[in-house]
């Protein structure tokens, strides 16, 4: 499938990558600790992965993964046309919005590293991978470990009063600890495990439970739940020799999700230990999601942009809970986020991927007749993923191990028909051929990986860039920085976050020529902002007929609000 030299290049690439995306966080020199980093970092490792491969011609041919490929390109075309389709600012689309950066290019490192996962041919490799997500778990324990008995390391804002990780949120942080119990699981109760991995098992899977409870995130606790019956459903799959206790064993997982899933829906035994008052809240932001999807039923409105609509496809039951100036910019479900990005044909494509791998994973689980903690892992890390996209963000951290995930399933399944002795043979084609393509390249697969990762660095690092810029500016108390800071460019994109700050630092410093300015400059950026319009209504310096148009668009923006005007 691919030469030895680009597996190893490839493995390294996504083994130190992907949780490298994880846990980097940057502290200090930015207003957002750990999104932008994160969208940095996965920018270089997907066009590093892309890199790694991209001289095999079996990129482009349709005998391997015709499907897969046809999904992943389909779902990239359609993503390309909503920036010609939708009405949001072409940097918002890109990069997406401030503290989620879920727009194109996320998505397209994404699926680059998706393909390229699908590729890899040697068993090592998928161990290695799921190794790094281990270890990214690991460090995350230990992070919150710390800071359960000592406090925050990291002198950043933590409103939640709760553990965040190096994900930012209990939510995330919770979700992040729930896959890496689950999969840390099924290498120890697999056959063989060394006794080090069992023994340290005692003491990691509990303290893991433990910090899970400590991000008072549900959604955790259900994946560790979940994760667990699906570790013992393969284990017992390969040790039972009648059907029937596992068709029990089934049967009563079945029974206790639709009871937990009740429970979340105030119905029950289980409401008092599962529902949360977020979970109505998550409703009606599912609500608004569908909506605005339905509103733009072909093309959606634009990725990311989920949040200049909210007000607009709100249900009216919305502004009683969670009430009228609570808003959102993601509807807190992957899929109905895809659907709002680009309607019907996007979230098609979305489902059809999801499909897919869930395929595979049935086709790997029914061919499997002894336990394979590789295909194990693989499988309970996704389903993992995949649970809380339902009902959570598509938080970088997180979506890094969905995505790549999905490619190695599919890659596994192949892998898999085809015994070791075999593999270079079928797969990969003669050993002695392929070292001698390796030396007749100009450009090995290390060196292309390199030059595409300082590309995917270009194409990453604006948000960064833009993000340091403006916590300089602010630090430096500069008039004439400040300004600097807000000067479009390739380096310094703006969003609407941070000119509705800066429009109100201006104010409270009574330089309210420079905040009407930058509010006027703001509405041009982005019309569809519901915060800007409300700044120009409330800025000193609005004329009348300012403050009447403003008054006029937030109606247009918040239908359902009765006195928009009203503090």
């Amino acid at each position: 499938m691919i030469s030895d030299a680009q597996e190893k290049a490839l493995a390294r690439i996504l083994g130190i990558g992907a949780p490298f995306i994880t846990i980097f966080v940057i502290n200090g020199s930015v207003t957002d600790p750990v999104n932008t980093p994160k969208f940095f970092i996965l920018g270089i490792v997907g066009m590093g992965a892309l890199g790694a491969i991209v001289q095999t011609h079996l990129i482009f041919s349709t005998k391997y993964f015709p499907i897969p490929k046809i999904l992943l390109i389909s779902f990239l075309v359609i993503s390309a046309l909503t920036l010609f389709t939708s009405k949001a600012p072409l940097t918002q689309s890109l990069y997406g919005a401030y503290g989620r950066n879920n727009g194109i290019l996320m998505y397209l490192f994404l699926s680059l590293i998706f393909m390229a996962a699908m590729f890899l041919r040697a068993t090592t490799s998928y161990r290695k991978i799921l190794f790094g997500l281990i270890v990214a778990g690991l460090v995350n324990l230990l992070y919150c470990g710390w800071v359960l008995a000592f406090g925050e390391i990291l002198a950043w804002t933590n409103p939640y009063k709760s553990i965040l990780g190096t994900l930012g949120n209990p939510n995330f942080i919770g979700a992040f600890l729930g896959i890496f119990f689950s999969v840390f699981l099924a290498f120890v109760v697999a056959p063989g495990a060394s006794k080090i991995l069992r023994f340290s098992s005692l003491l990691i899977l509990p303290v893991t439970a433990f910090e899970t409870y400590q991000s008072h995130a549900i959604q955790g606790r259900v994946l560790i739940a979940g994760g667990t019956g699906l570790v013992g459903f393969f284990w017992l799959k390969t040790k039972l020799k009648h059907r029937w206790p596992l068709w029990c064993y089934s049967l009563t997982g079945l029974a206790v999700g639709i009871l937990a899933l009740a429970g979340a829906l105030q119905i029950g035994p289980l409401t008092g230990a599962i529902y949360k008052t977020s979970v109505s809240l998550r409703g009606q932001y599912w609500i608004a999601g569908w909506n605005t999807g339905e509103s733009h039923p072909f093309t959606g409105v634009g990725f990311d942009s989920f949040g200049d609509w909210y007000r607009r496809m709100r249900d009216v039951r919305a502004i009683s809970l969670p009430g009228v100036n609570t808003v959102v910019n993601t509807a807190h479900n992957v899929s109905i986020d895809i659907f709002a990005f680009g309607g019907w044909p996007l979230f098609l494509v979305y489902t059809a991927i999801n499909l897919y791998v869930i395929v595979m994973i049935i086709r790997l689980a029914r061919r499997t007749t002894s336990y394979d903690p590789i295909f194990v892992g693989l499988a309970v890390g996704w389903v993992c993923y995949f649970v809380q996209s339902l009902i959570s963000i598509n938080q970088i951290g997180l979506a890094i191990w969905g995505w790549l995930l999905s490619g190695l399933i599919i890659g596994y399944e192949r892998v898999s028909q085809i015994s070791d002795t075999d593999r270079m043979r079928k797969i990969g084609g003669d050993g002695s051929k392929k070292k001698q393509s390796d030396v007749n390249q100009v450009f090995g697969p290390g060196l292309t990986a390199g030059i595409a990762m300082v590309v995917g660095a270009l194409l990453a690092v604006p948000p960064l860039s833009a993000d340091m810029k403006w916590l300089s500016a602010q630090r430096s108390r500069s008039v004439s920085q400040f300004e600097q800071s807000l000067e479009p460019s390739y380096l310094n994109p703006q969003n609407s976050f941070k000119y509705l700050n800066s429009v109100k630092a201006f104010e409270d410093s009574n330089l309210t020529d420079l905040s009407h300015k930058y509010t006027l400059e703001a509405l041009k950026f982005n019309p569809d902002s519901y915060d800007m319009w409300r700044a120009l209504y409330l800025i000193k310096a609005s004329t009348v007929e300012e403050r009447d148009l403003a008054v006029q668009n937030m109606k247009r923006l918040d239908p359902l609000n009765p006195d928009v005007t009203a503090p």
